[in-house]
């Protein structure tokens, strides 16, 4: 798409949203469009499931319209320009549009589906780990530029090519990586309703060189330790501090008290207290991820793939983003993420198997059609939404895809064939570039795309032989049973 395109696809969706007075918040993820909207009825959810750049749509705490990686990052500024240059009278409340070809009974499901996960999804734990989420999502295309390229300083290194620039790689892709926990503490400041800037204060200290001739419990603090969750803790509580000070400190003095309170009180506790605790609890982490998959591979990429699709239901799925940003800061890479990739994997195959399956149903076949590119590329909603879970067993066929793709690397991790993700946010096809391992790019490769293979075929064949089984036939086909 060019810029014309991109801003058609923004003009398309704005009145199906209610139009610019119906619109609180724009921002967007990887593969969404992300929109605070004042009222949801306005909402045309058929209208806007039927345009072809959209892959489909999520209820969350924001309203998520799908349009994949790539797409997104260009309409979300159009959509912007056309917001700020918007009549802000609301539209009219919506009318009935068609939808893409789900078939009425098939969408009807899928949209029930998501209302209620998203009821089961508003309990305060899981609301707490949406915020702490929301605080990784922004860090999220830095992750991947700088994984990129590390990735292919690697490279150039490792064939001795290029060893003037090699130098200048290494600072690009290190330079965010150093100085990750100063961009967690903004953002979860300014995600807790506090000053972004004192967040980030407070969180620079972790990172600070200086920290070295700190001692407290008989031990010398070392820059970095605690990494993002020290960064995360300590941000939280000068949200807290200074919730506190702007409670009882008089308001001619606020400027002055206020922030220095808020910098002193958490700065210390960090310094004499939370790192200390994060640091420990960041060494168990990647010390517990790696002797599960060293000790236990094949059964924990098996457990690990296989239940990932049900954690995401669960909203669960969300208390890993800290942890693999956790082991990226300590390791380099995550080596969950590519097992969990898996499941996404298991959910192309079984999608395939009911295509196979149901050649007489073409609304069903038209959303496979079109959703099976997004899914190839790790964007799963449209297949699980659209798909899998309003058919049922699919989806517990899936999980099974996607637990011996786990299975599969998980082996090849025993094997000492470590496959890891230098960022957070893609899988599918879009984590080739982000692979890095213990065998060089060649191995590496070769392990995920085996894991991904294994999880498509598993997929597939459970769903075909075992995940149709009694569902009912559209007109003039037999309901499949063998």
């Amino acid at each position: 798409m060019d810029r014309s395109e991109h801003r058609a696809v923004a003009a398309a969706i704005l009145p199906l949203v209610g139009g610019a007075a119906n619109i609180s918040s724009v921002a967007h993820c990887m593969t969404r469009l992300r929109l605070g909207l004042r009222d949801r009825s306005l909402v045309q959810d058929e209208r806007l499931r039927a345009l072809p750049a959209v892959l489909g749509v999520v209820e969350d705490d924001t309203y998520q319209i799908v349009l994949g990686p790539g797409t997104v990052a260009r309409v979300t500024p159009e959509l912007q320009a056309l917001l700020a240059s918007a009549d802000p009278a609301p539209v009219a409340a919506p009318g009935p549009g068609p939808g893409p070809g789900a078939g009425p009974g098939l969408a009807e499901r899928g949209a029930a589906i998501r209302a209620d996960q998203r009821a089961r999804n508003a309990t305060p734990g899981k609301l707490l780990l949406r915020r702490v989420a929301n605080v990784f999502v922004p860090l999220i295309p830095a992750l991947i530029g700088c994984g990129i390229i590390a990735g292919l300083n690697g490279l150039l290194i490792n064939l001795g090519l290029l060893p003037g620039l090699t130098p200048a790689l290494t600072a690009l892709a290190g330079g965010f990586m150093a100085l990750i926990a100063v961009f967690v503490g903004y953002l979860t400041a300014k995600e807790f309703g506090g000053t972004p800037i004192l967040g980030g204060a407070v969180a620079a200290v972790v990172v600070f060189p200086g920290v070295a001739n700190v001692e407290a419990f008989g031990q010398r603090l070392s820059p970095g330790q605690g990494g993002v969750l020290g960064a995360l803790g300590a941000a939280v509580l000068a949200v807290y501090v200074e919730r506190a000070c702007r409670a009882t400190v008089p308001a001619a003095l606020d400027v002055l008290v206020t922030p220095t309170a808020t910098v002193l009180v958490s700065g210390l506790v960090t310094l004499y207290g939370l790192m200390y605790a994060a640091g420990a609890v960041s060494a168990a982490i990647g010390d517990l991820a790696g002797a599960l998959l060293a000790t236990g591979g094949a059964i924990a990429g098996f457990v690990l793939g296989g239940l990932f699709l049900p954690l995401v239901m669960l909203g669960l799925h969300q208390a890993l983003i800290p942890i693999h940003a956790t082991l990226i800061d300590q390791q380099g890479f995550t080596v969950l993420l590519p097992i969990l990739a898996m499941a996404g994997a298991g959910q192309v195959g079984a999608a395939m198997a009911v295509y196979v399956r149901l050649p007489h149903d073409p609304a069903l076949r038209t959303t496979i059609r079109s959703a099976l590119p997004a899914g190839l590329l790790g964007v799963g909603e449209p297949l699980i939404y659209g798909v899998s879970l309003p058919l049922g067993r699919p989806f517990v066929t899936a999980c099974v895809g996607g637990a011996f793709g786990g299975g599969f690397i998980g082996l090849f991790h025993m094997f000492g064939d470590t496959v890891g993700s230098t960022a957070i946010g893609p899988s599918g096809w879009a984590l080739f570039p982000l692979l890095q391992g213990s065998h060089g790019p060649g191995t590496t490769v070769a392990v995920y795309a085996g894991g991904l293979l294994t999880g498509y075929a598993a997929g597939f064949c459970a769903t075909y032989w075992f995940g149709l089984r009694g569902l009912p036939a559209p007109a003039g086909a037999a309901a499949p049973t063998d």
